[in-house]
């Protein structure tokens, strides 16, 4: 059989000039496509809905194998860490060990 290892990301971010739901919406819309586009990605926002400049999103990230999932979470991360559009408040790492 072979192996599966997975990540899921959650990345706390504080939007800068955002104004309204709606536009909050936008980005968030705009930052999922841009993402998935670059990344082979599972991507949704998990927290902070009400809030206009704050968001909190899920990333999922699944490989063969281990060293490209880190490869593939670093490079996510630098993703967030680039986009100009937001200041990354944290970013948690949880990992899915394969069973043995």
């Amino acid at each position: 059989m072979a192996s599966m290892h997975a990540a899921a990301l959650r990345v706390d971010l504080r939007l800068r000039d955002v104004h309204s739901l709606k536009a909050k919406r936008q980005r968030i819309a705009r930052l999922s496509a841009n993402l998935r586009r670059a990344f082979p990605v599972a991507f949704a926002e998990v927290d902070h809905h009400d809030q206009w400049q704050r968001t909190a999103v899920g990333v999922g990230i699944v490989s063969p194998h281990a060293t490209q999932l880190e490869m593939a979470v670093h490079s996510v991360c630098r993703f967030f860490d680039r986009w100009e559009e937001a200041e990354v408040l944290s970013v948690g790492i949880s990992y899915l060990e394969d069973p043995p």
